[in-house]
Formats: C-alpha cells, structure tokens, sequence
C-alpha cells in the first residue's frame, strides 16, 4: 500500500527533519509548499534554454524569402510581441491580484481563473493540437538529421557531384521503435537524464550552424546572391511564390518564438507526477531531489510579476540576438539559396564530421523532446480513460515484471497499446508529410495567436477590468486582431507548401532543400 501510495500521489510529503530551525513555516511560501529560491537570473536561464531549439534551423531560409530588410524587422516584431503578452501572462500567475492573490500552476489554471467556462476548453484544445503538431515535426525533423549523417558521409565519400539520394522513411521508423520503447516508461522523472542531454544538444547544434555560417560567410569563396527584399520574383521564384512563401516564413519565426506557455510554470512551482498533462512547459527547467522534480523557480520576494517581466525581458533579448545572428549570418552565407534547414540541407559539406556531430545532435535532442512533448497527451488520455472506466482491469490493472538490471516495470496493457498507436499515427503522418519548413510553420501559425497573444491579452483585460471601447482596450484588440490576421495568413502559406510539396514529393527521395 505504501509503494501504491507514492507511485500515484499528486504531491510529494514534506519532511519536517529538514527544515531549518525546527520551524516548518519558515521554509513554506504562502501556499504551504516549499519556499521558492529562483531569481530573475534563474528565470531568465530557464526561459533561454526552452525557447532556443529547433526553431533556429530554419531562420536562414526565413530572412531569405523576407529579405534584409523585412527579415530582421519580422524578427524584432515578434520579440517585442512576445515580451509584451509574456509581461501581461506574468501578472496573472496570481489571481485576482497579481501581487497577493491565489497561485495558479499551469497554463490553464491561469485561463479557467480570469476567464473560466468554454475559453478553457479552447486553451486546452489549442494546446494538445499544438503537442500532436509538434510531435509529427519532430519525427520528420529527427528523420531529416539522420538522413543527412548518411548522406554527408556519402558526399565526403563520393564527392559532392553525387546525388547522394536517401528515403527518410526507414529513418522515421527507426525514430518511431525508439520512442516506442522510451513511451512505455510509465514515470516521466526516469527521463530526467533524456532531458537535461536534449537541452545540452539543443545548444550544441545551434552553436555549430552560427560558427559554421560565420566561417562560411567570412570566407568569400562563393558569390552569393542577397538583396533587400529577399529571393528575386523571375529569378528565383515567381509572384506566387514569393507571396506563399513570405507567408511560410512568418510561420517559421513565429514557431522559434513560441514561449510564453513555458512563463507560468517558470514563475511557479509544482512537485507532481511527470504524466500530469502540462509538464511539458517545463522542458529544461528542473532539476531532480530524491522523489520527484523541484522546479527552481521564483521566490515570492520581490512580487514574482516583477521578476518574471525582468526575467523575460533578459530571456526575448538574449534569444533575439542568438536569432538575428543565426538568420542574418545563415542568410549572407547562403544568400537567396539558403536552405530550408541550414544543417541538413548541405550548404555546408566540410568539415564533414562536424556536420554529422552538430546532425546527430538535432536527432538526440528531438528524442527526448518528442517525449516531453507527448507525455502530456499520453496522461491526459489515460486518466481520462481511467475516471470514465474505473472498474476496467485493461485500463486499469498494472501487471508487476521483474526486469533484470531495472528492478520491477509495471506493465500496463492499456498504455502498452494507446502510446504506441500514437506513436505510429504520428510517424505515419509525418511519411505523409515530410515537408519541414512547411510543417514548422503551420505549427508556428497555430500556435502563436491563442496561447501567445489571445489568451494573454484577454486576462490582461479581465484582471485590469479595463473598460469596454476605451482607447486602451481598443489598442489590445487591435494588436490581438493584427497577430490573428498574421496568424491565418502564416498558416495559409504553410498550407500551401504542403501542397506544393506534396505534387512534387518522390516518397524515396530526399530534397535537396530540407
């Protein structure tokens, strides 16, 4: 009983042997759990390691369609955007006052707070659509990266005349048994370590393409073209494309900034069971004690509002800087060719092995990010299945096995086939579509409006109880209604890529501009 006990409690015990003075409240913050120990400076290292990811890959070719001009602007515009509606989220982590009020942990407790009834649901649907999105794009981005090891091997071989030419499918089935096993692990926190190597990778591989833009820039051994409007109507694409495109683009930055879910359970804190359906905000922001994850986040003192604006001001700048180096550089190396992924779309071919390291790195990173960002809907399902159907043993019922070298694995039948059907559809779905810019931009595009800028601004308006039709109110429609309007149009573009891509895709052939 004891063991069933700590394998399903919401919350971990608190043992009053280790607190300071013999003094349990001293060492408790106002909602009784342990006191908060984060800083603005802790924060801000949290919300730089999340946002910084795959993302950047695809920047290059961004300020390629958008230009010199338009490309770097895009970029600011959506920092500021961020910063903006991240302030606003920051003073609603408290309910009704942003200084004294009642906590709220998760993204969606914040919602149901300030704005309650169908709004929820809505935040809820955009959030597990937003998951199911990104776990299809990374098994294509993972795929992509696994591919390109085997063909810069090939190139180095072969020389780089030759088509080197690989199907991604069998790599996305490989991707596919790995996370097949890794979703059968029923504790979340036993992936602690698959984490903490997905956050060191993700900055490895980002890191690797900066230094190799800059070399590839610096050395002027290649013409390349540029111009202020980005890639040439008649000489590169044509009108239509150029629209379509611009639209994908803007999709694609909008993917690289999508952070703001992550500010709540920064600026919170939380000891609870790692299938609880919203941890995976918290992607590199933990670290482990000896039963479960303490989130090192914000003391109460000074007002955590006033931590977190700093806090985010500190992470957008960073992350824009690291951005705009990444797209200006990428773009002045590869000019109007840019590749839709500068790792993996051989603009670069030498040094080969550092290629295949930075390549390999993406494919670990997306191993363990694809977890983070399906065991959300693996819990959620499950405990749903769980409260209707109480009295089912498939659902229910966890079989004991003794794995040697592991201890003791609770098997679960029901989980054993729900996680691995999800993982098939979602690798079936990416066989499907295969299209990595055109897949991170629709993602990008969906995301960006509901949880970025809408929901934000809507709590913002409830908790400041800022009169309808006054100037103020008017100017936050009109900002939400301009990112809507981005937003569909981003969206748009990245649909037509797909399309476009899917007339010309050969399913046993890699292209050439992923």
């Amino acid at each position: 009983m004891a063991r069933e006990m700590q394998k399903n409690t919401m919350f971990i015990e608190q043992n009053t042997g280790d607190y300071e003075n013999g003094d349990p409240q001293k060492n408790l913050d106002d909602d009784g759990r342990e006191k908060r120990t984060g800083t603005w400076v802790t924060a801000s290292a949290h919300i730089i390691t999340a946002v910084i990811g795959s993302g950047v890959l695809s920047l290059a070719w961004a300020i390629a369609q958008l230009g010199w001009v338009v490309g770097p602007a895009v970029l600011i515009a959506f920092s500021f955007i961020t910063y903006f509606t991240s302030t606003l989220l920051a003073d609603c982590y408290r309910a009704p006052d942003p200084v004294h009020g009642k906590r709220n942990y998760t993204y969606m407790d914040v919602v149901r707070a300030y704005l309650g009834g169908r709004k929820v649901q809505l935040c809820g649907l955009a959030q597990y659509a937003n998951l199911l999105g990104v776990t299809i794009g990374y098994t294509i981005t993972a795929s992509i990266s696994m591919v390109a090891v085997k063909r810069s091997n090939c190139f180095h071989k072969h020389g780089h005349h030759v088509k080197c030419q690989t199907s991604n499918n069998p790599f996305m089935i490989i991707f596919a048994c790995i996370q097949i096993v890794l979703s059968q692990i029923p504790n979340f926190h036993k992936l602690s370590w698959l984490s903490i190597l997905a956050a060191v990778m993700s900055f490895t591989y980002a890191s690797i393409g900066l230094g190799l833009s800059i070399a590839k820039a610096a050395s002027g051994g290649e013409h390349v073209r540029t111009s202020l409007t980005g890639v040439q109507v008649g000489v590169d694409v044509s009108g239509s494309e150029k629209v379509w495109r611009t639209f994908q683009a803007i999709g694609d930055i909008a993917f690289a900034y999508a952070y703001s879910t992550v500010l709540i359970e920064i600026q919170g804190y939380m000891k609870i069971p790692m299938d609880h359906p919203y941890i995976w905000w918290t992607l590199k922001t933990r670290t482990t004690d000896s039963i479960g994850f303490l989130y090192d986040t914000i003391k109460a003192s000074p007002p955590e509002n006033k931590s977190m604006k700093r806090a985010s001001g500190v992470g957008v700048t960073t992350t824009t800087l690291f951005y705009v180096l990444c797209g200006i550089v990428g773009y002045a190396a590869f000019g109007n060719d840019a590749p839709g992924n500068f790792l993996t779309g051989f603009g670069f071919y030498e040094p080969f092995w550092l290629i295949d390291f930075a390549n390999v790195c993406i494919a670990v990173h997306l191993i363990g990010a694809y977890q983070v960002f399906a065991q959300p809907l693996f819990g959620f399902v499950e405990s749903l299945c769980a409260r209707h159907y109480p009295d089912n043993k498939f659902i229910t019922r966890e079989h004991a096995m003794d794995v040697p070298f592991c201890g003791v694995y609770y098997l679960n039948f029901f989980r054993l086939v729900w996680r691995t059907a999800y993982v098939i559809v979602t690798a079936v779905l990416a066989m499907i579509f295969p299209f990595f810019n055109d897949f991170l931009g629709l993602i990008g595009a969906g995301s960006f409006w509901p949880l970025t800028v809408y929901f934000p601004i809507e709590m913002h308006i409830a908790q400041a109880k800022i009169p309808k039709y006054s100037f103020r109110w008017v100017c936050l429609k009109i900002l939400s209604w301009v990112c809507l309007i981005i937003s569909l149009i981003a969206a748009a573009g990245s649909v037509e890529g797909l399309i476009q891509s899917l007339k010309t895709y050969k399913p046993f052939q890699t292209r050439n501009e992923e």
